[in-house]
């Protein structure tokens, strides 16, 4: 609850105002005036209405546009000269533009960040203005546009979201092209972190293009390159234009209030949506934005019409039969406030009506109950302009004459002593004595900025000027006592006594403003800030977080303790918020900001005595005592009273406290008002958690720190905590439920007896939990209570019944029951119910322990104690939804009951559902009771009970009803009556032809039965229509309709009986197997119909009864088809004789198969074997016997799995073999099979799951015959395999031919040298049986290593040493047997290679020469062609392309030129 205090400007010019504009951010107003003397004049003024020095703009002419830019403190002005102003007001600079407008400016507006500036004047002139970070325009204009008709609104379009997609490469190509913008946009550095808008990406993108309205009706849109295009023309002058930003519409308003809705095209086209006619006066409307989509118009009227253009909904605010306003006020000018939901209208009589939004959480849309009319704040005049402005939420209002500023302020409260202070308006404060329930209401002469109340005086100030009113109680006056000035913001009053906080000093002071006492505070312990006055103790908190109590029982105020400055040890500590002490001043409690400014959610308790400081924080609802208790969410062997502990404190978590109070005589009592922390969510369901305000009440001992007594919900009509004095709480009342200050909630299943009645509408009484009953007891009784609440909150029992064992009232009982239920000590309340007789209360209790959650049972204590609203509030909580069914069943709240079966306890719903039936049948509403027994599912049996001595009103619902089962039990009634015409209606709605066909054979029309049954198909009808005929001999209707009821064997029976053989066969094999056999025992004895016989009995599963007739009447084709269905249960001697049936005619196939279904599996096989019959995949598994547990048929069964793999090898189906080996155990021979197959992947994969030895090996030899050294996988394969196999013999085998193939083929002796160094170490780890052998062979393996080294080392040394290379090869090749281990063709060659690039041709011939002589291989195989080449021609001698060595390679070395051209004509002749 707030109010307005209006501060009158102190306007520097005597005109009629004109215009008032406040910025949006600063606490600026500009006031625009115009005098036919002085001209016009533009003023600005501060927050308090002082004129800003030099900043006073006056020209002879009016000032006909003003535009504040959005940020900054600069100010556009245009004049009806044409001229344009800027001014700076933080530099207090004024520039001029030049005047290029030839008219009076009509508009200015500003882009959002105020890089551009656009006029527009009277004769149509658009001009585009560039301004710099001062706001200084540029001296030529960006765009000059003329749109040839004067311009009455302007607006720029709404700034684009850059998406965070951004193209960044196009950015980029723009950048480097010289594109400030987008150099812009990569400027990362200018950004100033925190402030929104400055990040390049995903920041509102400034829009440079505008829309302009024009008297003519015409709407022009201007982009940013200075093109204008018309949009569209309307009916009259343009008088607004406005932007719904959240969905890119623009509004247009014309003079004759005609709305059109524009959609905006990214290129800033619009296309319309509607157009509509506003409803008002048309003279000077005054239209604003108020909620999202939500356009408010005044037009001269009591009303305010809200059109919600986004629901297309509208409605009206008015001000008729509002006490506070007269019947003739209406409404001139409106403004809204988006931050505070304030729309704000000034009337004609000098009023400033406020509505306050407050949206309806049970609807979506918004209408007229949303909106709370405030109380009015007057001033003097008719109101002619209001603005919102700055941060601060101010409010400027004006009349033609008169300026104000309107200041919000929460209205100041006060209570001490059983009186209580609120305050009504700006000068007007309610005090309420309680003590003899008197109320009066003081007029102020100043703007009350604080009050302060004591047992016999009152206090009020301003903060430059106190007053102080004597409350007399005795003669129930109030009469003002002192006026002084003060420069004071606190003020407590004790006694005869008044203390003020004054600059570095609290003064003591008299009712008339002497001061008696000066309470200092030094430079060091701060600024005192707060105090607060509590019984005989006064607390003062200074700025630093200095405290000092002090005594005031003697005639000065005395020190009480040491004073504490709690800033040092308080972590975090930011500033003191409020400060008070207990009633024998032990205990000091505050309220605390942190250093970042917000508020703390601890409240902090210093004990004085101990000077100890401890904490209650609201944020976890648990004392500084119980931080190491944990969290109870997943423990289960915790006892009731600290679960209950638990949920108390879990239901006022998250949350801080706003105001404190202490009792004036209970010194460990504390109450608090929490608020909900900003963001945190509450349980759905949980009153408690989902209440904006709670009550809290504390117990604060040295021993039991600070603990949970009570709390609960502020009423939805309280605005504040006032204070409490036991046994009352006090609330001051919104203004806006003064007639329901102490009613309950529409939400509560039950009032409240705690309301307590109050002497004023402004004040609420509530007694306390623990007190009712007792508002009028003794003190003693009263300490015994607060004793008793008090060990019961500790858990000491004992002393709890001890402080109460005096009382004898069953009333306080049962009060102390009620407060169990807060507490959740259900032993205590077993107790209290027992000493109030409650029996039916002890044994719902007793009984509420089966239920497994405590506060389950805690639920059925409050029920039993008509706490109904806390039953509520409990089983929600523990979310036993069906028993909170039952309690709003219990209680008649039948909707609610339905909406939670619905949305939490459907297992119930259907019976919720019956039993508000079963209600509403007992009210009479039947109409009601129908549609919830259908709901419910019921209403077959319910309502033909309900209505059935209302045989008419029964038959229309019926025939209004689709229920087929409810139109049956009709016709059957109206059947047992006689009214056979209506039940045969009846039937048929409901569609039983049953009863229909038997009804109409029972009338003897039995022609339209068998239409029915003909068109239906229903088998029960045609059975009874079926029978009704063989009753009257009509033998073949009833053999049909037989047919179609699927009653076979009747149709069968009467076919025997009438010898209809040709419909008997086909009737049979539609039937039973029973009727086929009595068919085929009918068809064997009647000659020439046996094979119909063994047919029927085939089908029927009686295949010896149909073999044996098969036989006798020799009928093969049958004796096929009878054979195909043969199973392994059939009798053995009868596939016994099928097979020896097929034996004899040749069909071995045949054969075979039946005797492998008779399990003759070898017999089978040896079949296979003479007459080659091919074994396919199912008749193998035909002859694979089953599995058995029993050694000696597991021992057949191996041997027949062997016997069908030896004839797959037979036939050469090698994987059948391998499959049937490997079932039999004998894995090797499945090897051998597989192997036989030459399927590689095969073996390797059955090799791979074998795991044996033999099989690795037998594996690794079949790959070893394929071309390995091309497939490296088949290589690695052979390794593994010899490897796994133990083969190392074998392994080392291969290595040797891995390293030989790598020399052949790709003379690779590094790697060469590799596979034989493996082949040594496999040879050395074998275990041969000739260790001789190995031994030998190891030495072979190393010598031929040594010398492949020396040949590698050779080739690797040539680089540094070439001469000795070569000498390493002349040696190699004087090795005996040296071709095994370095072929000579590559020593050779390295040495032919060696000399020829030395120019050593003749030894290179020499060399090549014996190559020849000693390999049959082509020399060009060793040496590259281009080698030999040049050879023979730097010796002249022509190259042969042969490719084995001359006929004649002996020569006498000193004959060389002469053999040389004979062995060359040789190499001719032979290669040519």
């Amino acid at each position: 609850m707030a109010v307005y205090f209006d501060t009158k400007v102190d306007t520097v010019t005597t005109g009629i105002h004109t215009g008032l504009y406040f910025h949006e951010v600063h606490p600026l107003l500009v006031v625009t005036s115009y005098d036919q003397i002085q001209g016009g004049t533009v003023s600005l003024y501060n927050k308090d209405g002082e004129a800003q020095n030099h900043a006073t703009i006056q020209r002879s002419v009016n000032c006909t546009a003003v535009c504040w830019q959005a940020q900054k403190k600069i100010l556009a002005v245009g004049w009806e000269s044409g001229e344009l102003m800027i001014w700076n007001e933080g530099e207090r600079d004024l520039h001029e533009a030049p005047k290029l407008h030839k008219a009076a400016i009509s508009c200015l507006a500003w882009s959002v960040k105020g890089s551009r500036l656009v006029s527009t004047d009277q004769t149509g002139a658009v001009i585009v203005w560039k301004a710099d970070a001062r706001g200084r325009l540029q001296t030529s204009p960006l765009n000059n546009i003329n749109l040839q008709e004067s311009v009455n609104e302007l607006i720029f379009r709404p700034s684009a979201s850059q998406d965070p997609s951004t193209d960044l490469a196009a950015l980029a190509r723009a950048a480097v092209s010289g594109d400030e913008s987008a150099l812009d946009m990569f400027n990362w550095k200018k950004s100033i972190p925190g402030k929104p808008g400055n990040s390049p990406f995903g920041a509102p993108v400034e829009a440079f293009g505008f829309y302009v309205g024009t008297e003519g009706g015409s709407v022009y849109h201007c982009n940013e390159t200075g093109k204008s295009q018309k949009c569209f023309t309307t009916d009259g002058s343009i008088s607004k234009l406005m932007l719904m930003e959240s969905k890119s519409i623009l509004i247009t308003i014309t003079v004759s209030l005609t709305l059109a809705q524009h959609n905006i095209s990214p290129s800033g086209d619009l296309k319309e949506l509607f157009k509509v006619k506003l409803s008002g006066k048309t003279d000077r409307p005054s239209i604003c934005w108020s909620n999202p989509g939500v356009l408010a118009t005044a037009t001269g009227e009591g009303v305010l019409r809200l059109w919600d253009l986004a629901n297309n909904n509208n409605y009206v605010l008015t001000l008729e039969n509002q006490p506070l306003y007269d019947k003739n006020e209406v409404l001139n000018c409106i403004a809204y406030c988006k931050e505070r939901g304030t729309l704000a209208a000034g009337t004609n009589l000098g009023n400033v009506a406020m509505w306050k939004f407050s949206p309806n959480p049970e609807s979506t849309e918004d209408d007229e109950t949303c909106w709370k009319l405030q109380p009015p704040s007057s001033v003097d005049g008719l109101m002619e302009h209001i603005s919102f402005g700055s941060s601060e939420h101010l409010v400027a209002v004006c009349s033609s004459n008169d300026v104000f500023i309107l200041t919000e302020q929460s209205m100041k409260t006060h209570f001490t002593g059983n009186v209580a202070a609120v305050q009504l308006g700006p000068q007007t404060v309610s005090i309420d004595c309680f003590a003899n329930n008197v109320h009066h209401e003081m007029k102020s002469s100043i703007q009350v900025r604080g009050v302060a109340v004591g047992t016999e005086a009152a206090a009020v100030w301003n903060g430059k000027l106190v007053e102080v009113y004597e409350i007399n109680q005795d003669n129930q006056t109030l009469r003002g006592i002192g006026n002084w000035t003060c420069d004071t913001s606190q003020v407590a009053i004790h006694n005869q006594n008044v203390y003020t906080i004054d600059g570095q000093k609290a003064q003591v002071r008299t009712m008339q403003g002497t001061v008696k006492q000066f309470l200092n505070f030094t430079e060091s312990e701060g600024v005192p800030i707060t105090l607060d006055v509590c019984a005989n103790y006064l607390v003062i908190g200074s700025s630093l977080g200095v405290i000092k109590v002090y005594d005031l029982s003697r005639r000065d105020a005395k020190a009480h303790n040491i004073p504490k400055n709690v800033g040092e040890i308080i972590p975090n500590f930011g500033g003191l918020v409020s400060v008070k002490c207990n009633c024998n001043g032990t205990k000091v409690s505050l309220i605390i900001t942190q250093s970042d400014g917000k508020m703390d959610n601890k409240l902090y308790i210093w004990d004085t005595e101990l000077d100890t400081v401890q904490f209650f924080d609201f944020e976890t609802g648990r004392g500084e005592q119980d931080d190491d208790l944990g969290s109870f969410e997943e423990e289960e062997d915790i006892s009731d009273i600290d679960r209950g502990r638990h949920q108390a404190a879990k239901d006022i978590s998250s949350r801080y406290p706003i105001s404190q109070f202490w009792d004036c005589s209970e010194p460990k009592l504390i109450v608090c008002e929490v608020k909900r922390i900003s963001g945190t969510v509450a349980t759905k369901g949980n009153t408690m958690q989902e209440a904006e305000s709670l009550v809290v009440s504390l117990f604060s001992t040295p021993e039991h720190g600070t603990m949970i007594q009570d709390s609960f919900a502020m009423h939805r009509t309280h605005n504040s905590f006032l204070g409490f004095e036991v046994p009352y709480f006090y609330f001051a009342v919104k203004s806006d439920a003064l007639a329901d200050a102490s009613a309950g909630g529409d939400n509560q299943l039950t009032p409240r007896p705690a309301v307590a009645p109050s002497p004023s509408p402004h004040v609420a009484k509530r007694t306390m939990r623990d007190f009712i009953g007792l508002e009028q007891a003794s003190k003693s009784s009263t300490d015994a209570m607060m004793n008793f609440s008090f060990y019961l909150t500790i858990g000491n029992m004992d002393e709890a019944f001890k402080a109460i064992k005096l009382i004898k009232s069953e009333s306080v009982w049962e009060n102390m029951a009620k407060m169990c239920v807060k507490s959740r000590r259900l032993d205590v309340a077993s107790v209290c119910l027992g000493n109030m007789g409650h029996a039916r209360g002890a044994k719902a209790l007793r009984e509420a322990n089966k239920y497994p959650e405590l506060d389950a049972r805690v639920a059925v204590l409050a029920i039993q104690l008509g706490l109904l609203d806390d039953a509520e509030r409990l089983l929600k909580n523990c979310k036993r939804y069906d028993l909170l069914n039952e309690l709003y069943q219990a209680n008649g709240q039948w909707d609610k009951a339905i909406a939670i079966a619905e949305s939490s306890d459907r297992i119930h719903l259907r019976s919720s559902l019956y039993n508000f039936a079963k209600h509403l049948e007992e009210k009479g509403d039947v109409n009601s009771a129908i549609t919830y027994y259908e709901r419910s599912g019921t209403q077959k049996f319910e309502v033909p009970r309900m209505l059935f001595d209302e045989p008419q009103d029964l038959e229309k619902y019926v025939l209004k009803s689709k229920d087929k089962s409810l139109r049956k039990w009709w016709a059957q009634y109206m059947e047992s009556t006689g009214e056979m015409e209506t039940s045969l209606q009846f039937y048929e709605a409901a569609q039983d032809y049953l009863s229909l066909v038997r009804v109409y054979c029972y009338c003897g029309n039995l022609d339209k039965a068998a239409e029915i049954c003909n068109d239906i198909g229903d088998r029960a009808a045609c059975y009874q229509l079926a029978r009704t005929y063989e009753n009257q001999d009509q033998i073949k209707e009833s053999i049909h309709f037989y047919t179609r009821a699927q009653a076979y064997g009747n149709a069968i029976r009467l076919c025997r009986e009438h010898e209809m053989d040709d419909q008997l066969m086909n009737l049979a094999l539609l039937g039973t197997s029973e009727d086929m056999l009595e068919a085929a025992k009918y068809y064997e004895k009647k000659h020439g119909c046996q094979d119909k016989a063994v047919m029927l009995y085939h089908k029927a599963g009686s295949f010896s009864k149909a073999l044996d007739l098969a036989f006798e009447t020799k009928q093969f084709a049958a004796l096929q088809v009878i054979s195909e269905s043969l199973t392994s249960n059939t009798d053995p001697e009868v596939l016994k004789r099928c097979a020896q049936f097929f034996l004899d005619n040749g069909q071995f196939d045949r054969a075979v198969d039946l005797l492998a279904v008779g399990r003759k599996y070898i017999d089978a096989l040896k079949l296979c074997n003479e007459q080659n019959v091919m074994l396919t995949e199912d008749l193998v598994e035909k002859l694979t016997p089953e599995k058995s547990d029993d050694n000696e048929t597991e021992s057949e069964r191996m041997k027949v799995l062997e016997a069908i793999a030896t004839v797959c090898m037979n036939q050469r189906q090698y994987h059948l073999a391998t499959k049937k080996y490997t079932q039999a155990g004998n894995r090797i021979k499945g090897m051998k099979a597989l192997l036989k197959s030459g399927d590689t992947e095969k073996i390797t994969f059955y090799a791979g799951v074998s795991r044996q030895k033999e099989i690795y090996v037998m594996a690794a030899n079949y790959l070893q015959s394929l071309d390995w050294t091309k497939n490296p996988k088949v290589m690695k394969d052979i390794i593994s395999f010899y490897t796994k196999g133990r083969a190392l013999d074998s392994l080392a085998s291969f290595y040797e031919a891995c390293a030989q193939a790598e020399i052949d083929e790709y003379q690779n002796y590094e790697k060469a040298l590799g596979a034989l160094g493996e082949a040594a170490k496999s040879i050395s780890n074998a275990k041969l049986s000739n260790t001789t052998l190995q031994e030998e062979r190891l030495a072979a393996l190393k010598h031929k290593i040594i010398l492949i080294k020396k040949f590698v080392n050779a080739k690797r040394s040539y680089e540094d040493s070439p001469d000795e290379a070569v000498k390493v090869c002349q040696i190699l090749l004087e090795e005996p047997e040296i071709d095994t281990s370095v072929r000579l063709g590559d020593l050779y060659g390295f040495m032919i290679e060696h000399y020829h690039k030395k120019g050593n041709y003749n030894m290179a011939y020499n060399l090549l020469q014996e190559l020849r002589g000693k390999s049959s291989v082509n020399p060009s195989y060793f040496v590259s062609m281009s080698t030999l080449e040049s050879i023979h021609k730097h010796l002249n001698i022509p190259l042969g392309r042969g490719s084995g060595p001359d006929k004649n390679t002996e020569f006498d070395e000193n004959n060389d030129d002469e053999i040389q051209g004979e062995a060359i004509d040789e190499e001719v002749i032979d290669y040519d």
